[in-house]
């Protein structure tokens, strides 16, 4: 008999399981299973601890369950290995609640003490200290770390740094590749967090009297690791968005390898200003704010909660090691696969079972109808893992959007004449069925396509709904705003007294409404492990500085205007961390497109050229996405250190010099990327990288500086009454369905997820997501406890492997031994995929 796997729980709420010691009168033993997806540790004789290692990025089902051992024979063998047989009887009870509340309730109320077990009584219950549950509880305090963990002096080496950078370096070449194909990037946490912990853990094993590389390895120093790879692995956005749409709209001269300098500084006002604005709002977020607002974080969160697991003695060393060869073992079969697969991608890669039907039957069925609409299989193991990652609800909503975008409303609208395809080979008998409804050429002077009158809606969703949701947080901004009122009156006050010696009556009243703030957070970082104030603030003026030089001569942007783009990259970028600590999800979308729209107005009637426009319509939109990316990093970073007592300067100094290097990568890759696929900056629609992110950066910057641009009046309704039901529903979800009905929101579709399906020239993406997320569903009812061992590791290696054998394909094609010279395209449909 096995005990049965854990459920996990929400994070939505304010807590997670605690540590629990409970101690018996005899030699019996109780467990209590607080809802962990994790391994119970136990302990010495007569007391047993419970350790939990939480996911915070599931949710429980609801399961109310009890069991109880009456025979140590029953217990699983790990349980029975530990106690031997000192115990005639051993009685294990493990109860699982449906949320929280339900938890605490079940702890505090049902329980009593104290626990006796024997052979002839009944086991009834527990009873455990309500005080050190609610301490452990309490998420907005450091976690409790393994006291055997040695001292960690200086957490900042050059061996985390340097390991670090070089993750966070495979992330960035990753999230190029994949975000110029889909529009998709991801964090460097979680990979740079494992794949690191495996690195220098074997750096400290074997190179113990080493100098750099030896020496003990703990939480603080694998939060650095994490840091610099966050930093070196960010800022790759903009270069799948803003800056390809500047060259597919002709707004710049030249190509990426000739504009390299001008893309390096603008990589670095964007990286920079990020980084040293948001650099005082730690205090803020973490510390002032972070409980009044529930700001939980919950990604960061989940990674504190690794790192601390992986660190937790023999059993989280061996538990570390199992993620590190799962996500090694995935990373090694993406990348040989990927870069296989260039020499027989029809084989290895891309499978189009209509076209295969469509040769069976010597042309003369329907199949390549499909096939025209892009109803293929790919073997695409970024994808499959991003499936894992994000879950049944937004996979199916993206596979939903595709097939109301790609199987319903694009045939409906070519069969009516709404819309028209592209012929491929009109001059081929065999093939002459076979068409492309995903050009975007001569936008708004012809009869569109099906992809072009799919992105006026898809934007408009994507607009609409991540605004609607920064507005229904209204609460949580305006107490921001008190928030933010009592600080800054507090910092003026301090400063009149420096440099005075009195203070305001007014400021300082105003100050101690935020001093006696009962929900502040007590910082464990000592004020000389801050960031010192004059390192950020100069760099920020610095930054800003910078900013309106190189945007008035590289980018044609007057000073007004390069510090009107820096206070709304500021604002959206205060926003969407806020948001982002609440929901898991950071708006860039609605900040960069919320910039693109005021730009447009400040820049209309002005004497703006439309080219001009568009060009600084963009940078614009870039600062404020970068901005606001590279602040929700670093601020995830804090929030992260904050929860393992890591020095908040020694972050900052390890994420700088990771975004250092991002600023020369970043663009470096796209160069690369550009140089092998000249398609991306032209918007071919035969290009093997659908760029969506562009072609929608672009269709705003048009919208709102051409007026011979026009949009499909079909395409515009159908925009605006979708884009209202989206709001109505973001409505109804944050006001009606609460408490009791709050269970329906995870039916609701995704509106974000099929805006994306929308603006995506092909719904094979979709299609591999969700066969990642239904495998993910699979596995979690087969045997969650593996899932939750080796699932997000597994999900990781196969995003960044598929990533960098992108990178060694682009390679491959500039040195014209790619499989388009060696390779085979037998099963692809006219031999071509």
């Amino acid at each position: 008999m096995s005990i049965p796997a854990p459920r996990p729980f929400s994070v939505r709420t304010r807590a997670l399981a605690p540590s629990l010691q409970i101690r018996s009168r005899t030699l019996g033993y109780a467990i209590l299973d607080m809802l962990c997806p994790c391994h119970c540790a136990v302990g010495a004789l007569n007391v047993l601890v419970y350790e939990p290692r939480c996911s915070p990025r599931l949710r429980c089902p609801p399961l109310s369950s009890l069991r109880v051992y009456s025979d140590i024979d029953e217990l699983p063998s790990p349980l029975r290995e530990f106690t031997g047989r000192q115990g005639d009887w051993l009685k294990a009870t493990l109860a699982t609640m449906a949320s929280t509340e339900a938890r605490e309730a079940h702890v505090a109320d049902t329980i009593p003490s104290p626990v006796e077990v024997n052979a002839d009584e009944k086991y009834d219950g527990i009873k455990v200290d309500e005080k050190e549950i609610a301490e452990e509880l309490d998420l907005y305090v450091p976690l409790k770390l393994d006291p055997n963990i040695p001292f960690e002096e200086n957490p900042l080496t050059a061996r985390a740094v340097i390991v670090g950078i070089l993750l966070g370096a495979l992330v960035n070449a990753s999230n190029l590749y994949l975000g110029l194909k889909t529009g998709f990037t991801f964090s460097a946490n979680i990979f740079g967090s494992i794949f690191g912990y495996g690195i220098v853990k074997l750096m400290s094993k074997h190179c113990h009297n080493w100098p750099i590389l030896g020496g003990s390895f703990g939480p603080q120093e694998n939060s650095i690791i994490q840091a610099a790879a966050t930093g070196s692995g960010g800022i790759a956005g903009i270069f799948v968005a803003g800056i390809p749409a500047i060259y597919r709209l002709h707004a710049i001269e030249g190509t990426p390898q000739e504009n390299f300098g001008p893309l390096i500084t603008i990589t670095l006002v964007c990286s920079f200003f990020g980084l040293f604005f948001v650099t005082p709002l730690r205090k803020f977020f973490i510390i002032r704010v972070a409980r009044e607002l529930k700001l939980l974080f919950p990604t960061p969160t989940a990674v504190a909660l690794t790192i601390r697991s992986m660190h937790a003695g023999a059993a989280g060393a061996q538990e570390a090691i199992s993620k590190l060869k799962a996500l090694s073992l995935a990373f090694t079969a993406a990348l040989i696969q990927r870069i296989a697969s260039y020499y027989a991608i029809g084989i290895l890669y891309d499978w189009h079972p209509f076209t295969w039907i469509h040769i069976w039957s010597k042309g003369t069925s329907w199949a390549l109808n499909i096939e025209s609409w892009g109803w293929y299989w790919e073997w695409t193991p970024a994808f499959i893992g991003s499936g894992i990652l994000i879950g049944l609800n937004a996979a199916i909503s993206l596979f939903a959007g595709a097939v109301l975008a790609w199987a319903i409303i694009g045939p409906v609208l070519v069969h009516y004449g709404e819309c028209v395809g592209k012929q491929l080979y009109p001059d081929e008998p065999y093939w002459d069925s076979l068409y492309t409804f995903a050009s975007l050429s001569n936008l708004g002077h012809e009869t569109p396509s099906p992809r072009y009158w799919l992105l006026w809606p898809g934007v408009l969703i994507m607009v609409a709904t991540s605004i609607a949701e920064l507005l229904v947080q209204y609460k949580v901004l305006i107490h921001a705003g008190k928030s933010t009122w009592k600080a800054i009156c507090s910092g003026l006050n301090d400063a009149k007294i420096k440099f005075t010696g009195k203070s305001s009556p007014y400021l300082e009243s105003q100050a101690s409404k935020y001093v006696d703030d009962p929900n502040m957070v007590a910082d464990s970082a000592r004020p000389e492990d801050q960031v010192p104030i004059w390192q950020w603030s100069l760099g920020l003026i610095a930054s800003i500085v910078i900013a309106i030089i190189v945007f008035h001569y590289q980018w044609g942007m007057n000073p007004g205007l390069t510090i009107l783009a820096c206070l709304l990259g500021f604002l959206f970028s205060f926003l969407a961390i806020q948001i982002g600590a609440v929901t898991d999800q950071t708006p860039l979308t609605a900040a960069s497109k919320a910039s693109q729209l005021i730009f447009g107005a400040a820049t209309s009637g002005k004497g703006y050229s439309i080219v001009d426009a568009q060009r600084i319509n963009l940078v614009a939109g870039g600062l404020a996405s970068g901005a606001a990316d590279v602040g929700n990093a670093l601020t995830s970073d804090f929030r992260t250190g904050f929860l393992l007592g890591t020095p908040p300067n020694k972050q900052w100094y390890a994420q700088s010099m990771g975004t250092l290097i991002s600023v020369f990568l970043a663009p470096g890759l796209f160069v690369l990327f550009t140089t092998a696929y000249p398609c991306i900056l032209d918007g071919n629609e035969d290009c093997p990288f659908g760029v969506p992110s562009v072609a929608a950066w672009a269709a705003v910057a048009q919208a709102v500086t051409d007026p011979a641009v026009s949009i499909p009046w079909t395409s515009g309704i159908f925009s605006i009454v979708i884009a209202i039901v989206c709001v109505g529903q973001v409505i109804v979800r944050h006001f009606y369905l609460v408490g009791e009905r709050e269970w329906i929101r995870d039916y609701l579709p995704n509106w974000g997820a099929i805006a994306l399906s929308f603006v995506l020239p092909s719904p094979v993406f979709t299609t591999a997501s969700l066969f990642g997320a239904l495998l993910a569903y699979a596995w979690r009812k087969w045997k969650l406890s593996s899932f939750e061992l080796y699932g997000y590791a597994v999900a990781a290696g196969f995003i960044a492997g598929e990533g960098l054998g992108g990178v060694v394909g682009a390679i491959l094609q500039i040195a014209g031994v790619s499989g388009d010279v060696y390779g085979t395209n037998v099963g692809c449909p006219a031999n071509s995929c």
